[in-house]
């Protein structure tokens, strides 16, 4: 299922989603929240100068401020039909006591700005929201026109005609059907704008930032690093190893050719080579040279080669992707490739890459037994977190008897060579 609404409007199956649904319930839950804070707050503040002759009004006008953090935390809540709620921005008091609470409250801007989202939402906002929501009423009430007209003999329409007959009851219901899955976009957009809104007036903008900012550090220091290591063992220890061989090598043909030493440095020479290969897978698997050297349509090439089955390659892309979207890419194929190999029972594998609306589009696709379960321990557990890292998203198409797909999205700007090219 797609993260928010602007994946799954991108999706071509958006309309079969629950997204249009989910939508439509949060304007209607906004609006007649809206609703009953305008009435709440209104009513507190009559309250609060009615008495505030009294002097007993001047705490309620006072804490008028407050009346944001409940909206806060009710519009959190609902924006989990939205997708992920935003964090809590508010910070724990200093200590104990009503009036510490009071005055870290007052003191922080998520608060004001809470404040703010409530006077939107109670005077301005409720009536868009109750209005966009009823647009989804309307086809609807259309296609319960024949089952109306069952039930009461005639449907009055616009409140200035009346259906008495199937036809044009019928005609309605088709109108309805046709006109439900037209306001399924619009409505999608004005609730994931609204729900950005309520995001920014609500959320932890500062520490998602930083979260943000900190997550590209160590997606970036993990790349260094994975490099670092390649290039140490395949310039160190890969190195020493082939010379070790090579030595044994010229020791084997020094050596009597009858003698037990003989044998004994034919083995040892053996096992320096099979040590090497293994090496070299090792380094192949942390961060192949070809990767970082001719980009991914050549990695993708290499693993194909690589692999027992066959595979078919075709992976286009305009020029250099940013280093860890290479990387990542490069691993779902391998990730994938090693799932066809070890699970699937496949005979042939396709690899298709493409750079399309900012995204590298990867689908890996096998004629296997299907039925891939992250719970099974198929590695795709793993392959989504590491996606996730760089903003991706992995969907995987997997039912019982197969054919298996998976397909990664990243996003990824060129890099400025590219885009000159």
């Amino acid at each position: 299922m797609a993260a928010d609404c602007w994946q799954a409007l991108r999706r071509p199956d958006f309309l079969r989603t629950a997204w249009p649904w989910r939508s439509v319930a949060y304007l209607l839950a906004s609006g007649v929240s809206g609703l009953l804070l305008c009435v709440l707050l209104l009513a507190w503040t009559a309250a609060g100068a009615a008495l505030s002759l009294l002097l007993v009004g001047l705490p309620l006008l006072l804490a008028l401020p407050l009346a944001g953090l409940p909206f806060g935390a009710w519009e959190r809540r609902l924006l989990r039909l939205m997708g992920a709620p935003p964090a809590d921005p508010h910070r724990v008091p200093d200590g104990p006591g009503v009036r510490v609470w009071l005055r870290t409250r007052l003191a922080e801007g998520a608060t004001w700005r809470e404040s703010g989202g409530a006077a939107l939402s109670a005077f301005l906002l409720w009536p868009l929201d109750l209005l966009a929501a009823s647009g989804a009423l309307v086809p609807v009430a259309l296609l319960a026109t024949p089952l109306l007209l069952a039930l009461n003999g005639q449907v009055h329409v616009l409140k200035a005609a009346h259906v008495d007959s199937p036809g044009p009851a019928w005609a309605l219901a088709a109108a309805g059907a046709v006109l439900l899955p037209a306001v399924g976009y619009p409505l999608t957009v004005l609730a994931g704008a609204r729900a950005a809104l309520v995001r920014m007036l609500t959320g932890a903008q500062e520490q998602v930032g930083e979260l943000v900012r900190s997550r590209a550090r160590l997606v970036d220091a993990f790349e260094a690093e994975r490099r670092r290591i390649e290039r140490d063992l395949h310039d160190g220890a890969q190195q020493r190893l082939v010379a070790l061989s090579m030595v044994l090598g010229l020791a084997r043909l020094d050596a009597p050719a009858d003698g037990p030493l003989r044998e004994r440095l034919a083995a040892a020479h053996a096992e320096a080579d099979r040590a090497l290969a293994e090496l070299r897978e090792l380094i192949h698997g942390i961060h192949p040279r070809v990767l970082a050297d001719r980009g991914l349509p050549d990695a993708c090439a290499d693993l194909a080669d690589r692999s027992p089955l066959p595979v078919r390659v075709a992976v286009a892309l305009p020029g250099r992707l940013p280093a860890a979207v290479e990387s990542a890419g490069w691993f779902a194929v391998c990730e994938a490739l090693t799932n066809a190999t070890r699970h699937s029972g496949a005979s042939r594998v396709e690899v298709v890459g493409r750079r399309e609306s900012g995204l590298l589009v990867l689908e890996v696709s096998d004629d296997g037994r299907g039925g891939a379960d992250p719970a099974r321990g198929t590695g795709l557990t793993g392959l989504a977190d590491r996606i996730a890292v760089v903003d991706g998203r992995l969907s995987v198409s997997s039912p019982p008897g197969g054919p298996t797909l998976l397909r990664v999205e990243i996003p990824c700007p060129l890099l400025p060579d590219a885009r000159s090219a």
